[in-house]
């Protein structure tokens, strides 16, 4: 959306330039602040009108975002930080973006499925592969989850979406921030897990599918395969397994400014910002607050408590979204190393957190 104060600036620019040397009455002064004032109101309407078309995971700032997060009970900060290696992620990025578009049903989708799988050999590693009926006919659809055994009882689960914008498959988008720099650091996450004993919880790594809408996002065009692994999870009893779902997406962006998602489990997101805290890394999390439907959305319709890390503005005025401008300059490895670390801090106090906070009822109210 254009500034409001950028557009008056230009409409008086234009009427007045610099200090008029002629006279005005006060009526055509009053004519014209009313002609800007209409013309504004007119073209932020409009804006407004675009970018609910154009960017339909955002959603304006809700007023439970002036809700305080909850206070925890919380495990004391000793220990040393994570390990996370952003140079790594980022060359998994550029691997992934190497391999053009990545759109649902197209070739290069299957070579970044095969590319993922690549790097998790002998790990367990399952497939949560059904058909999709969408609004573009019945596509494939892949979820892949990767699990690494801890010693208590419970499942969290991390996850990111891989393929990229299906309306765009007929440009260069790349989704470097939307799709692969998130894939990257679960593949990362994978590295520092893989072959060590988990004093905590099983870890389970999801890389989702067909997150995109096929058209224009909507309820039943979008998430296709989180709603799809959500049923299912809940109807083989593997939901009430999950301790927390973390969600990972668009957080490689440069300019990192993670929102607070109040379509989140408010607790989680308390266990995000206290890991954030603990790593100094505060200042990149929760300046604003919005409501964002995104791949947790079918969790916390199920009540597993979730939180979605998510910067969703993505250059100014969110300019780099879904454009083929989303490329791997605007991403940066400081931004990659604080995204992995505070994910796996919020893993390690989530281990350490007895007992968690119990599901509420309006953890399934989205």
């Amino acid at each position: 959306m254009s500034s409001g104060k950028s557009k008056l600036g230009a409409i008086f620019g234009a009427k007045f330039g610099a200090k008029s040397t002629t006279g005005g009455s006060a009526c055509s002064w009053i004519l014209v602040m009313a002609l800007a004032l209409a013309c504004l109101a007119c073209d932020e309407s409009k804006d407004a009108a675009q970018d609910k078309a154009d960017k339909p995971q955002s959603a304006p700032t809700v007023a439970s975002a002036d809700v305080p997060l909850p206070t925890l009970s919380l495990p004391p900060d000793n220990g040393a930080a994570p390990a996370f290696d952003g140079d790594r992620t980022m060359q998994y990025v550029k691997e992934i973006v190497a391999l053009g578009p990545r759109p649902l049903g197209s070739a290069n989708h299957k070579k970044v499925e095969d590319y993922i799988t690549s790097h998790l050999k002998g790990d367990t590693v399952e497939d949560d592969a059904f058909i999709a009926d969408t609004v573009e006919g019945k596509v494939p659809v892949r979820n892949i989850i990767a699990k690494y055994p801890g010693t208590k009882d419970g499942i969290i689960v991390i996850a990111s979406h891989y393929d990229t914008n299906y309306p765009l498959r007929k440009t260069s988008f790349i989704g470097a921030n939307d799709g692969a720099a998130t894939s990257a650091l679960l593949l990362e996450f994978a590295n520092q897990i893989r072959g060590k004993k988990r004093d905590g919880y099983s870890i389970w790594l999801l890389w989702t599918d067909a997150e995109e809408a096929m058209k224009t996002w909507s309820d039943t065009d979008s998430l296709y395969g989180t709603r799809h692994l959500a049923q299912k999870w809940q109807q083989d009893g593997t939901a009430k397994q999950i301790k927390a779902f973390l969600l990972a997406d668009m957080i490689g962006d440069a300019d990192l400014d993670i929102d607070r998602d109040t379509n989140s489990t408010p607790w989680v997101e308390s266990v995000v910002y206290e890991a954030a805290t603990r790593l100094g890394y505060q200042s990149h999390f929760f300046a604003r607050s919005n409501a964002i439907n995104d791949d947790h959305l079918p969790f916390m319709r199920i009540g597993v408590p979730c939180a979605d890390i998510i910067d969703i503005d993505y250059g100014y005025n969110d300019v780099f979204h879904h454009t083929v401008q989303d490329t791997v300059d605007k991403l940066s490895v400081k931004s990659l190393d604080i995204s992995g670390s505070v994910i796996l801090e919020t893993v390690r106090i989530l281990d350490k957190m007895d007992p968690l906070p119990p599901i509420s009822p309006g953890d399934a109210k989205h």
